[in-house]
């Protein structure tokens, strides 16, 4: 049996949907929900295990969060959407486009990765140290357990051969701060391997939606009015 997500709805419209990072929850994109739903009808998912989603027995990775996605759009009778994603929302994301392609207008990668090695180096190292402390701790708590599942998508996932990236026919805008934890070489890599993107680094780190939202509103709202008028 399907889990059921839990999602914020506001505004109407084209539909945008906002999938947040690892540990995280839909309210992450507080300030894109209150600024696109003047024009959109915004929906920010909490993915399974995450918020207020239920954790549901089937397994724990990114590519069943695409699948929940594709699930959810045609509960909802959602036939398409511009798909916003952050972090490991990112990578959901172009799992979700390789995989259900029809259901995609367009694109925006924010701070996602190809491959763990995308991350910087101290960083996903301490990630793996405590990942790996934690499968070796005997009688865990429900907490740790539900860390562990966490870390364990960000040691093992994901792995997008950069090839494969050219199936992606929906534009696309790939972002990310100017000192992200994603390497820039990472990103700009994600970028040239996508057929039809823009590519922009705005000044900030990883939570660059959080922390800077007129900057990164302002961009995504421009990259997606380009698509309204290739359809007008």
């Amino acid at each position: 049996m399907n889990i059921k997500n839990y999602y914020i709805e506001k505004g109407h419209g084209d539909v945008i949907i906002f999938l947040h990072g690892n540990n995280g929850d839909g309210n992450y994109f507080s300030h894109q929900i209150d600024y696109f739903s003047q024009k959109y009808r915004v929906i920010a998912l909490d993915t399974r295990g995450h918020g207020k989603t239920p954790r549901g027995t089937k397994p724990f990775s990114l590519a069943t969060f695409a699948d929940d996605l594709y699930v959810f759009m045609k509960n909802m009778d959602i036939e398409k959407a511009h798909i916003v994603g952050f972090s490991d929302g990112a990578n959901i994301a172009m799992l979700f486009a390789l995989k259900y392609p029809e259901c995609v207008k367009t694109l925006v990668i924010n701070g996602g990765n190809i491959s763990p090695d995308g991350v910087e180096y101290e960083l996903q190292r301490s990630i793996t140290d405590e990942y790996k402390a934690l499968v070796l701790t005997p009688d865990k708590t429900m907490e740790q357990k539900r860390l562990e599942e966490m870390l364990s998508i960000m040691v093992n996932e994901p792995y997008i051969k950069p090839s494969e990236l050219a199936n992606i026919k929906a534009r696309t805008f790939v972002v990310a701060g100017t000192f992200d934890l994603i390497k820039r070489e990472h990103t700009e890599l994600i970028y040239k391997s996508l057929p039809n993107a823009e590519l922009l680094f705005i000044d900030g780190g990883h939570l660059i939606a959080a922390e800077n939202p007129q900057t990164f509103n302002k961009a995504v709202e421009e990259f997606l009015k380009k698509e309204q008028k290739n359809c007008s």
